[in-house]
């Protein structure tokens, strides 16, 4: 069996076995109740830069994290050991942890009726037969590609081609077991541009289940040059309140901070500005956003969460309205709400959007800044304040004039979530939240 072939589907029996043995141990030490996560992989990395290759590395890695409970006491340890004394030393671990905390009435594992059931098969798992050489070959294709777009690209700041490979098994003392092998494959470029006086860095990647279906390495290299080069001349731009577009490929990082706001764990905390927003209105009326966990193939899908919960398809915001909080199942307890089966987080959202493209979406805007580059983390998750600095196009009659830099752009997610004038078909679906640009009424660009 070829090293490809190895951490897949057939590997599964093997770690369910494992979880079965770490279940019985934490029974036989007195668990009152456990659960346990396994996962082995292993995965191939390639670097080139200027030419050169930078790094080979081959990975591969296996281990387990265990959660326990004595009464409503919890305590959880980990290990990248394997063996039954590597099982019996983590077990105890996490139940000394569990007789030292205290105790939490919202503690232990999901009810046993609500275990998921029936697991989808969603075509997760493609293995790459691709080798070192061949990995090398097409990272250096790709910085190529890139460094004959254009003669104002004068240096590489690193190509990686990345391929993983591994499977993950859940279960706990409900009886319920489950698991999957999936892949992941990406290609990325970064390149450096020189002229006007200044240098500028930007990058193209790409990220699929399937290798094969990668984009093209020559056209990420051209696309990473293309943006790079595109950047020479950026300048700041005077203070102003005006409308802002978000590319595509920022703009899920807009829903990611509604997930983090309305995720249970920041709103029994009470440290989220969306705390008892539920069945409010925070976007237009056309907006949607909705979570589908079963597509095959998609890079968030899953049959079922952290908890051993069936995932299911279910809409977050709905014309508009919030209708659904993002919980697991102990978030769910401190809200005295049921869990949502979102326990790892929430898997493919998908934003409603139009018939417009970006470039039509600029000509809308009119007058404004197109956000192609994000920095710092300045959003108050409590308040919902946001300031980050930024970078992207000024547009003037619906046209790119001239590439902007070293400028701040700030508002308040609120009022940034309500004057969502329109989301671009130019869908990002390199991630596990699909949306186009997103074109934004008004904020404050902070310049010169």
């Amino acid at each position: 069996m070829s090293e490809v072939e190895r951490i897949g589907p057939q590997a599964l029996p093997a770690l369910q076995e494992q979880v079965e043995a770490i279940l019985a141990e934490a029974r036989r030490q007195g668990a009152s109740a456990c659960e346990v996560a396994v996962s082995a992989g292993q995965g191939l990395s390639t670097t080139v830069r200027q030419g050169e290759v930078e790094t080979v590395e081959f990975n591969r890695d296996q281990g387990f994290g265990i959660t326990l409970y004595v009464g409503q006491r919890k305590g959880s340890a980990s290990t990248s050991a394997t063996g039954s004394e590597a099982i019996r030393e983590t077990v105890a671990a996490a139940l000394a942890i569990a007789k030292h905390t205290s105790e939490d009435e919202c503690a232990g594992l999901a009810d046993a009726a609500l275990m998921a059931r029936e697991l989808p098969e969603l075509d997760l798992y493609h293995p790459w037969s691709i080798t070192p050489e061949q990995a090398v070959e097409q990272a250096l294709a790709c910085e190529a590609a890139a460094f004959a777009a254009d003669q104002r690209i004068k240096n590489a700041d690193g190509t990686s081609l990345n391929t993983h490979q591994g499977c993950r098994v859940y279960g706990n003392s409900h009886g319920f077991v489950g698991g999957y092998a999936s892949t992941r494959h990406s290609l990325s470029c970064v390149m450096i541009a020189e002229g006007e006086g200044q240098m500028q860095r930007d990058y193209w990647y790409d990220v699929n289940r399937q290798g094969e279906l990668l984009a093209d390495a020559a056209g990420i290299g051209q696309r990473a040059s293309e943006r790079a080069v595109s950047r020479l001349g950026a300048r700041p731009v005077p203070t102003c309140e005006v409308p802002v577009l978000f590319a595509a490929e920022l703009a899920g990082g807009l829903f990611s901070h509604l997930l983090a706001a309305i995720s249970g764990g920041n709103l029994y905390r009470q440290s989220s500005f969306l705390e008892g927003a539920l069945g409010q209105r925070l976007f237009p009326e056309w907006l949607s956003l909705d979570e589908r966990p079963h597509l095959p193939r998609a890079l968030g899908s899953a049959t079922f969460d952290g908890d051993g919960l069936a995932t299911y398809a279910k809409p977050f915001v709905e014309k508009g309205e919030l209708v659904s909080y993002v919980l697991g199942t102990y978030s769910g307890r401190k809200l005295g709400l049921p869990s949502t089966a979102n326990s790892g987080g929430v898997h493919n959202l998908f934003v409603t959007h139009g018939d417009e493209d970006q470039q039509a979406l600029i000509r809308r805007m009119g007058r404004g800044l197109l956000v192609t580059e994000l920095m710092g983390q300045g959003l108050n998750l409590v308040t919902g304040d946001y300031s980050r600095g930024a970078a992207g196009f000024w547009v003037e009659n619906g046209e790119i004039q001239f590439p902007v830099q070293e400028v701040t752009i700030a508002g308040n997610l609120r009022d940034m979530f309500r004057q969502v004038v329109a989301v671009g078909r130019d869908l990002e679906r390199r991630g596990n939240i699909c949306t186009g640009s997103v074109l934004i009424e008004k904020m404050t660009v902070a310049g010169s």
